[in-house]
Order: structure tokens, then C-alpha cells, then sequence
């Protein structure tokens, strides 16, 4: 994956980084990453009794949609950096007082503290892209490990693909010098899967600010 803007934080840092905007995340992003998001649960298509890996899960909005997907007899797992970001989620999910079949665990995608090979599936929504390039076949071996055989992966983020967008090159250009506050930047999403080993079945772009691409792979 040539010509990608480079990570410039640390994992401390950016845990720190979505430790102290938790609080206010869905009203900074929310409205721009739902229609994605939304999309990519669709991509996915969770269906009841299925166990469901969420790398990257945020203020939990993920979590309630494929918790109700799946049902009492299924299960979500919610990983993230953030502990206070799981403190949201777990709270959004509970907000009903009815909290599906999920589980909340403090981790890191580079070594996910998940038992082999237990997943349906694993979902990413703008997280991969968080990673340093030379890291993302690590978090993409990761998923492979804990997937079942026939798993499958959906992953939204950022799409480097395609011509030249003048929008595109701006952020870029402020995910460069501005790293703290702007910390995703676009990735050739689709060569990275099939560089680790994953059949791509379908994939979709979609226009937020920037281009992102949401794509269906298996193993």
C-alpha cells in the first residue's frame, strides 16, 4: 500500500485521545458516521444465535444493533482502546435496561485478547485506518485467527481508492500536521484484505466528507 499518510500517534496517545472526548464523540461524529455505519451493519447482515467480533466499537451503536441481531442466543464482543469509551457504549446499550447478549473488553486489534477461531464474524467501522500501515496485516491476522472457517469480515473506512478528490487531499494534508485531532486517515481498504488472505465477495463506495469504501470479504 504506497503514497498512505503514516500514523504519527502512539497507542497511549490515542487512547488518551478518545478517553477525553467519550463524552461528546456521537455529537462530534455521529451525524456523518451513522449513514456508514448503518450501511455496513446492513453489509453485514448479522442473523440470530451468530457470535460477532466489533473491533473499534466506540459509543456502543454497533453493539446494540447486531446485540438485537443476534439475540439472546448469540453474542456481541466489544473491543476497544478506550476504557471510558466501553463506559458509553455499555451504557447506550443499556439505556433501555434491556442489554442484548454483549460483552465489553479493554483491548488493543494488534493483539486482541480473544480465544481462536470462536468468531461468525468480525466489524470494523473507521477503525482500521487508525493503525499504522506496517500494522494493519497484523490486526487483519488477528481477525483471520479468531474467525471461524467460513467467517467473514466487513470492514468501512476510508477509501484512498479512486482519482484524485480535492476534499480528500485537504485532509490528508490536516491528518499530516494535525495527527492529535485528526487521527483516521484513507487506506487502500480492499488491497489490504486480499493481501492478507481474505476473498473479497462484495464491496461498496460511499460519499461522506471523504470518500469510504465498505467492503465483505472471507477467509
Amino acid at each position: 500500500m504506497t503514497n498512505i499518510s503514516r500514523v504519527f500517534t502512539s497507542r497511549q496517545e490515542t487512547r488518551a485521545f478518545y478517553d477525553k472526548i467519550s463524552a461528546f464523540y456521537d455529537a462530534l461524529s455521529d451525524r456523518s458516521e451513522a449513514p456508514v455505519r448503518m450501511a455496513a451493519l446492513d453489509t453485514l447482515a448479522a442473523a440470530n444465535a451468530e457470535c460477532i467480533l466489533e473491533i473499534g466499537s466506540g459509543t456502543g451503536h454497533g453493539v446494540d444493533a447486531v446485540g438485537r441481531a443476534v439475540g439472546c442466543e448469540g453474542l456481541i464482543v466489544a473491543v476497544d482502546l478506550s476504557e471510558r469509551m466501553l463506559r458509553r457504549a455499555r451504557a447506550f446499550v443499556d439505556k433501555d435496561g434491556v442489554m442484548p447478549s454483549a460483552q465489553f473488553v479493554c483491548g488493543d486489534g494488534l493483539q486482541l485478547p480473544i480465544r481462536s477461531g470462536c468468531f461468525d464474524a468480525v466489524f470494523m467501522t473507521f477503525t482500521l485506518e487508525l493503525f499504522d500501515t506496517p500494522e494493519i496485516p497484523t490486526v487483519l491476522d488477528e481477525c483471520r485467527r479468531v474467525m471461524t472457517a467460513n467467517g467473514r469480515i466487513v470492514v468501512a473506512a476510508m477509501s484512498k481508492e479512486g482519482p484524485a478528490d480535492a476534499m480528500l487531499e485537504v485532509y490528508e494534508w490536516s491528518h499530516r500536521h494535525f495527527p492529535n485531532f485528526v487521527d483516521c486517515r484513507p487506506i487502500f481498504l480492499s488491497e489490504a484484505l486480499e493481501s492478507s488472505g481474505f476473498r473479497i465477495e462484495r464491496k461498496t463506495r460511499v460519499e461522506m466528507w471523504v470518500p469510504v469504501e465498505i467492503v465483505l470479504a472471507r477467509v
